[in-house]
């Protein structure tokens, strides 16, 4: 006989392999998105809100959002909206995305204060808990990437990675393939960490793709503390892409030249 424990992982396990093609109730297909244009399908631009962390000086307007020349530019200027001194743009997917390799080719902001985001996000407002998958570029550590993850609102998985270059100067491919059993980091292809659930439960729960740029306050310990340039601060991605475990689709990849 099957153990009553045993039974339950069985079927945590087939669930999680489901909801790996599934990313939820419904089930998005592999993409790659060359930023060409803005895809109404694929993606919503946040506009007139601010997330709820008073810490985040930041909040979000479409138009700090611009395409062309196979890029999405974000744009951090001196702009109030929604009671924060300053404006950026948040890209996030309409859709769902469960386990699988997601990955973006692009440029951060080098400027204390400040961090680029990508990285998968669900939680209360989506009525399902905070389960989080990061990459997150510290303004004042541009030869760094900060990696982390929340699952059920419990963070604290913090790794600093040495990249060996600087983020800001140059494109380069982030991904992290995320399992029932382990969350994979990569840099330009090559896998930079792992997480096992070792340090605590991995995310389960399917997320939303977001790209952001923001700046805060009272964090100097953390991202150092933000001047404003007088000028705007510009992130720039030209691919994203996705497919879940199994699927052979392609991924963004190395740059092409110029």
């Amino acid at each position: 006989m099957i153990s009553t424990l045993r039974l339950r992982r069985a079927l945590l396990f087939t669930c999680a392999l489901f909801l790996a093609g599934s990313g939820g109730a419904a089930a998005p297909a592999a993409f790659r998105d060359p930023l060409d244009t803005f895809d109404r399908g694929l993606w919503l631009k946040s506009h007139d809100w601010a997330n709820g962390w008073e810490k985040v000086q930041t909040g979000w307007l479409r138009q700090n959002l611009s395409l062309g020349d196979g890029r999405l530019r974000i744009s951090l200027t001196d702009q109030e909206v929604a009671g924060r001194p300053f404006a950026s743009g948040e890209y996030q997917t309409k859709s769902f995305f469960g386990y699988g390799r997601f990955e973006a080719r692009l440029k951060a902001v080098a400027a204390p204060g400040v961090v680029t985001g990508f990285f998968t996000y669900t939680g209360p407002t989506f009525d399902a808990p905070h389960d989080e998958i990061d990459f997150e570029f510290l303004g004042k550590s541009p030869r760094q990437v900060q990696l982390n993850y929340y699952t059920g609102g419990i963070g604290g998985h913090e790794t600093h990675i040495d990249l060996g270059f600087d983020a800001s100067e140059d494109f380069h491919s982030y991904a992290f393939e995320w399992r029932p059993d382990a969350i994979r980091w990569f840099v330009d292809g090559r896998l930079v960490h792992e997480e096992t659930g070792a340090r605590g439960p991995l995310p389960a729960a399917p997320g939303k793709i977001y790209l952001h740029l923001w700046a805060g306050r009272d964090l100097d310990g953390w991202i150092g503390r933000f001047a404003y340039p007088g000028h705007p601060l510009v992130a720039e991605v030209d691919c994203v892409a996705f497919r879940p475990l199994g699927d052979g689709a392609p991924g963004c990849g190395p740059r092409p030249h110029d």
